[in-house]
C-alpha cells in the first residue's frame, strides 16, 4: 500500500484495481437517452448477486465464526470509510429494531465519526491510527468480531482496524471488491466480491456498494438466525417501537401460533409486548414469568424453550 503523500504512486495503484478500471465503451453514456442509461445500469446490477454467490462458502464460514463468538457475549463491529463505512453503520443501526439487540451489540464505525455519515471528513480514511483509537474506545475483546469494509481493499482505516483487532485476539473479516487485496490479506476470514469495473469509473457506491450491502445483510441476518432471534422465518425478537411494528408483532404471533386476536392480546399483555415470550405462552400453555425463565434457560432460542416446556 502506498503512502497517501505519494500521488503518482497512488494513481498507479488505483489504475491497477478492477473497481477503478475505465470502460471506453461507456464514454458516451452522457449522450444516451435516460431510459437507455437506466437499462445499462440495471444490467450492471444484475451481475452483483452472481459475484456474491461465488463467495458463499467464505461468507458462511465467517458467519458461523461470528455467531459462535456472539453466543458467548461478543460484539459485531463494522469498520470502513466513505460508502463502505456508511453501509456498516446502516446495517448496525437496523439490528436493534429488527432483532431487539442491544445498541452496543452490533456497532458501525466510520472513519471521521458521525459527521462522515453526511459529509466528507478530510484524510480520515487514510488513518490506520484513527481506526485503532476507535476500536480502543470500544475496549475490544477476543469475543468480538471486526469486519473491515473497503471496495478497493486498500483503505488504511479498514486495514488498520482489522490489523489492530487481530492483534487483540478478536475475530477479523475483510470484505473487499478486488481480488488479492491488502484488507483480505490482513484478516482471518477473506470475502472478496469482484464485481468488475463500475458504470461510472471509480464510483464504488454502485456495484461495489450493492455487493457490500448484500454481504452485510447476510452476516447480520444469518448470525441473528443462529442466535435464535427468529422462529422459522418469523422475526420473533422484533422490537415494537411504533404503530407499524406493533401491528407487525401481532401478525407474527398470529402466524406463529394461529391464535385469535383476543388470545394474542392477552399473551402480549402478559409478556409486556415481547413477541417471542407471547408465542411461547400460547404454544406451550405457560404464563409470562415461566416463558421468560424457559427462554433464559434456552439462551433465547424459542424452539429449545418449546422443547423444554414439552411443546
Amino acid at each position: 500500500m502506498t503512502s497517501p503523500s505519494d500521488p503518482r504512486a497512488l494513481r498507479a495503484e488505483l489504475e491497477s484495481l478492477t473497481t477503478e478500471a475505465f470502460r471506453p465503451e461507456l464514454a458516451d453514456i452522457d449522450r444516451l437517452p435516460t431510459l437507455d442509461i437506466a437499462r445499462l445500469m440495471n444490467g450492471e446490477d444484475t451481475s452483483v448477486p452472481t459475484a456474491v454467490a461465488a463467495r458463499l462458502p467464505e461468507i458462511a464460514a465467517a458467519v458461523d465464526a461470528v455467531a459462535e463468538r456472539m453466543a458467548r457475549g461478543g460484539r459485531l463491529v463494522y469498520a470502513g470509510a466513505g460508502t463502505a463505512g456508511r453501509l456498516g453503520v446502516l446495517d448496525a443501526s437496523e439490528c436493534p429494531p429488527t432483532f431487539n439487540t442491544d445498541p452496543g451489540q452490533v456497532v458501525g464505525l466510520i472513519a471521521g465519526g458521525p459527521e462522515a455519515m453526511v459529509s466528507s471528513v478530510e484524510g480520515a480514511e487514510d488513518s490506520g491510527e484513527l481506526a485503532r483509537a476507535d476500536l480502543d474506545a470500544l475496549a475490544l475483546t477476543p469475543l468480538d468480531t471486526v469486519v473491515g469494509i473497503s471496495a478497493s481493499g486498500r483503505t488504511p482505516y479498514a486495514i488498520g482496524a482489522v490489523e489492530h483487532a487481530r492483534s487483540l485476539g478478536a475475530l477479523t473479516i475483510g470484505l473487499a471488491c478486488n481480488a488479492h487485496s491488502a484488507l483480505a490479506a490482513a484478516a482471518e476470514h477473506r470475502i472478496e466480491i469482484v464485481v468488475g469495473p463500475e458504470l461510472l469509473t471509480g464510483s464504488t457506491r454502485l456495484k461495489s456498494g450493492t455487493a457490500q450491502k448484500l454481504v452485510l445483510n447476510m452476516i447480520s441476518t444469518i448470525t441473528m438466525i443462529r442466535l435464535g432471534k427468529t422462529y422459522g422465518n418469523l422475526m420473533v425478537d422484533v422490537r415494537a417501537s411504533n404503530d407499524k411494528l406493533r401491528a407487525r408483532s401481532r401478525r407474527i404471533v398470529a402466524l406463529a401460533t394461529g391464535a385469535g386476536d383476543e388470545e394474542i392480546e392477552r399473551a402480549l399483555t402478559a409478556t409486556d409486548g415481547e413477541v417471542k415470550h407471547a408465542v411461547l405462552t400460547i404454544l406451550a400453555g405457560v404464563d409470562g414469568p415461566t416463558a421468560a425463565r424457559l427462554l433464559e434457560e434456552s439462551g433465547g432460542h424459542l424452539r429449545a424453550a418449546l422443547a423444554a416446556a414439552g411443546g
